[in-house]
């Protein structure tokens, strides 16, 4: 029995490797993992569907757990639209999971808190020059955490910020700051509702310069005061950011089946 057209809202886990993506966002001349999703779609169902993603990496980020919505009239079920995607992406894209979404749900809009994870290695390694920054640091793990403590609550983060990013409103409430290490890898997690444009980057530079210098928790408190950008580090290399994971009111954190595999 052949199942009838309907409209379909559908919600996408995504992860990808961003090394040779200019970002999430659609662009008309580079490669953008946007862009590559939008394209399986057409190929899959012979539509132009425009999706929406949670989070929109910059060129050279990763994902381990992108959400991403689309509404498309289609007689794929979730799980068949998953496989027939995956069968027309690169390598570097996979669809992780996919799920029915009620028709008013938007990856981005409906999002409650995005989670990133920032990956230091000391010293370089061949394996992981595309998946973390090599970089000695000269201050433990509580030196990072004790600078680090003023990043939580909600605060204007125009600092961390790059002049002539879109983003109009400035002022986001980070919940959760961690800094662990396994083996040579340090890393950096931070959870907060929304993100500035070099927001995550630029606080691990300005956090490992204020921990090894001394200036501590007093020199990012500062920071944050001035709201200059003059004020924070440049931002750490983008290979080094992953998005993990998005929280959704009922729906807790998406994706579903996603895997401590970064760091």
């Amino acid at each position: 029995m052949v199942s009838e057209v309907r409209a379909l809202t559908v919600r996408l886990g995504i992860e990808y490797d961003g090394t040779e993506f200019h970002g999430w966002q659609v662009q008309a001349r580079d490669r953008t993992v946007q862009g590559e999703v939008e394209e399986a779609f057409w190929r899959v169902t012979g539509l132009r569907v425009r999706i929406a993603g949670a989070g929109r990496t910059d060129s050279g980020c990763h994902a381990a757990g992108q959400v991403a919505s689309a509404t498309l009239n289609t007689r794929l079920t979730p799980e068949r639209l998953k496989a027939a995607l995956n069968a027309h992406l690169p390598r570097d894209v996979r669809i992780l999971e996919a799920a029915e979404a009620e028709p008013r749900f938007h990856a981005r809009f409906k999002a409650m808190r995005r989670a990133y994870r920032y990956l230091i290695v000391s010293p370089p390694t061949a394996l992981l020059r595309h998946r973390a920054w090599a970089r000695p640091i000269r201050a433990d793990l509580t030196e990072l955490r004790r600078a680090s403590r003023p990043l939580l609550g909600a605060h204007d983060f125009t600092s961390f910020s790059k002049r002539g990013g879109d983003d109009e409103e400035t002022d986001c409430a980070v919940t959760a700051v961690r800094w662990s290490r396994r083996g040579s890898l340090t890393r950096f997690d931070i959870v907060a509702d929304r993100f500035l444009y070099t927001m995550v980057r630029r606080i691990v530079s300005t956090v490992i310069h204020a921990a090894e210098d001394g200036g501590g928790a007093r020199a990012i408190h500062a920071a944050l005061s001035s709201r200059d950008r003059r004020s924070a580090e440049a931002p750490a290399p983008a290979h080094g950011l992953y998005l993990m994971r998005v929280r959704y009111p009922r729906l807790g954190w998406l994706p579903k089946e996603h895997l401590d595999v970064v760091g």
